[in-house]
């Protein structure tokens, strides 16, 4: 078994696309635990086919590169602010951290959030300048960025003096300085093993283990993964899973498996020793932050504690009249087992039900956070409705108050305007603003629910070319109303098959959703519509065929491509009385009410109640 002092836990950190996942691939690699011919796939870390598709790590993973005598845990974590409950419980593993910053782009908003993080737990950074091949690079000005932000957060004199490193993790080359002499990568994990420390474990007492992450094995069930604090753990081990709530009685629990990490496998193990990162099974029920313990009365770890969620979204099961026709899961019980299954996956995710039988209220940090699972449950033949996403409120003081975001923007200068004048129609207020080489930072104060699909805003405003990332700051009293849709939309009155015939005349009115041969149904959105009411129209209209009017006469009829929306989009899309019905084959949006009379009439109670209060 290894030692302690031959252990290095480390958790690698950055903005979104710095370089995390393929610097693992590289260790990995370098440390020769891949045989010659094993094929491996590039960011091999990131296994969810999301993640693959995205581009970006979703749920932090562990593995471990046994190098020489030491064996080196590294923890890949996610950069994206709306997983950011998967970073605040990585910190409890680990005893140093990475910090993977773009030779050209420099240290990011979510590099801040996560080396925030790592900072207050007083954990010891190295600092790995990456892309070091790319043209225009500049790592002096990178790394005096990078000393700034630790300065902006509070590092002590230790962690200020951390060891800088400059490389290319796809060209598999480092080295100390920016212009010196270029090393394998074996050269890193050397700088690893000197400016980490070994874990603070004892490898004589009782067993301990904070549960810091949850794996699911389909032989053995729920696996609790965890840093041994103090202790050894091995199969057949009667250990104690301490209460949540101080008080709550100990679980005995038999241990039946003990796995580690190790390349991109858990392979299981005769024993856990102190130091190191491991896996054990034998819990009916366990939740991240929970104590497993060789003793029924020892004491419990402190947990990290996190933010909290800051929005929340209605799942119902699908009640539209194409309703079970895609999907193999389409019951309120499936859909509830599968939230709540989630729920102990992801700490920062909470499942509610409502006062209405079929629906959930789930919270979350972020809009993406609960797209990504959303689509997730449709890849696993699930049918579900999800609203738009809406801030959760709080009373402080006898004032409503909202959650505000501090926004960081970076945009070409052509697009200033433009994205300036949207962060004001979006409740923002600009505190920071600099500007260099073409480009400007602006850093705004804005409410959670102005950031609900402003992504997509930018992304057309700047034709792609502007970066944003935002980071929780407080709450503060509601900014009042605000409009963040300008356009009604195109509703359908029918139910069938949409036709060219009829759809050649609604493109007339606006955007379309569908095409010719699409499904629709009484109540579903089929387009958009310039003005700001909607509009009902009939897609499944057919020319009545007379001597003179030939059956034929459609070939000539030249429909626009429908605009196509992904899941992420929709939800950002829809107004609050929509719905997006998210299936295995199809994103559709609708009105919540699918009935126009019945719409109508809940239009004018709502408008009178609007008049009375007035």
């Amino acid at each position: 078994m290894t030692p302690p002092s031959k252990i290095r836990n480390i958790a690698i950190i950055a903005h979104v696309d710095h370089g995390k996942t393929t610097l693992v691939d590289s260790l990995l690699r370098a440390s020769g635990n891949f045989r010659e011919n094993q094929a491996i796939a590039e960011r091999a870390m990131d296994s969810m086919d999301l993640e693959k598709e995205k581009g970006i790590t979703i749920k932090a993973k562990n593995t471990s590169v046994h190098w020489g005598e030491n064996i080196i845990n590294i923890v890949d974590t996610p950069g994206h602010a709306d997983f950011g409950g998967e970073v605040e419980r990585v910190m409890k593993m680990v005893d140093g951290v990475m910090l993977v910053v773009d030779a050209y782009e420099g240290p990011q908003a979510q590099t801040r959030f996560v080396l925030k993080k790592a900072m207050q737990q007083g954990i010891k950074p190295i600092v790995f300048i990456n892309k070091m091949d790319r043209p225009h690079i500049k790592p002096g000005e990178v790394h005096d960025k990078v000393l700034e932000l630790l300065m902006e957060l509070e590092a002590t004199e230790e962690q200020f003096n951390a060891p800088f490193v400059y490389g290319s993790a796809r060209a598999l080359w480092v080295s100390d300085t920016p212009e010196g002499e270029q090393k394998d990568m074996t050269f890193l994990l050397e700088k690893i093993v000197e400016h980490i420390p070994a874990p603070k474990a004892e490898l004589e007492g009782s067993f301990e283990m904070l549960v810091s992450n949850i794996d699911w094995d389909n032989f053995v069930g729920r696996v609790a993964i965890g840093k041994v604090t103090r202790g050894t753990v091995k199969m057949g081990d009667k250990v104690f899973l301490q209460g949540k709530q101080p008080g709550d009685k100990p679980t005995p629990i038999k241990v039946t498996k003990v796995f580690q990490y190790t390349t991109l496998t858990t392979s299981d193990s005769v024993e856990g020793g102190a130091g190191d990162i491991v896996g054990i099974s034998g819990f009916e029920d366990v939740d991240i932050g929970q104590t497993v313990t060789g003793a029924a009365d020892a004491p419990v770890l402190p947990f990290v504690a996190i933010d909290p969620p800051t929005i929340v979204m209605q799942f119902a099961v699908n009640d539209g009249p194409l309703a079970g026709r895609e999907g193999d899961h389409v019951t309120s019980r499936k859909i509830k087992d599968r939230l709540e299954r989630e729920q102990k996956m992801n700490v920062t995710l909470s499942v509610n039900d409502t006062d209405t039988a079929g629906i959930f209220d789930v919270s979350a940090r972020g809009a993406m956070q609960i797209a990504v699972l959303v689509e997730q449950m449709r890849r696993e033949g699930f049918e579900v409705l999800v609203s738009r996403p809406m801030v959760i409120t709080k009373r402080i003081d006898d004032v409503i108050c909202e959650p505000f975001e501090t926004l960081y923007i970076d945009v070409p200068d052509d697009y200033l305007g433009g994205v300036m004048k949207t962060i004001s129609e979006r409740k923002g207020r600009i505190e920071d603003m600099n500007a260099q080489n073409g480009r400007t930072t602006l850093q705004a104060y804005i409410p959670t629910r102005g950031l609900i699909g402003f992504e997509f805003e930018l992304m057309n405003l700047t034709s792609g070319h502007g970066i944003h990332s935002h980071l929780f700051r407080e709450y503060a009293p509601h900014a009042g109303h605000m409009q963040t849709r300008s356009t009604g939309t195109l509703v359908s009155t029918e139910a069938g098959e949409a036709t060219s015939y009829a759809l050649d005349t609604i493109q007339e009115r606006g955007k379309l959703f569908v095409t010719a041969g699409d499904l629709v149904y009484d109540g579903m959105i089929i387009g958009e519509n310039p003005r700001t009411d909607d509009l009902p129209v009939n897609p499944c209209r057919s020319k009545q065929l007379t001597n003179f009017r030939a059956a034929g006469g459609d070939k000539g009829i030249q429909l626009t491509p429908p605009v196509k929306f992904g899941l992420e989009r929709a939800i950002e899309y829809i107004a609050p009385d929509e719905l997006v019905e998210a299936t295995p084959k199809n994103i559709r949006l609708r009105k919540r009410t699918l009935d126009s009379a019945q719409r109508q009439r809940e239009r004018k109670r709502t408008e009178a109640e609007i008049a009375s209060a007035g």
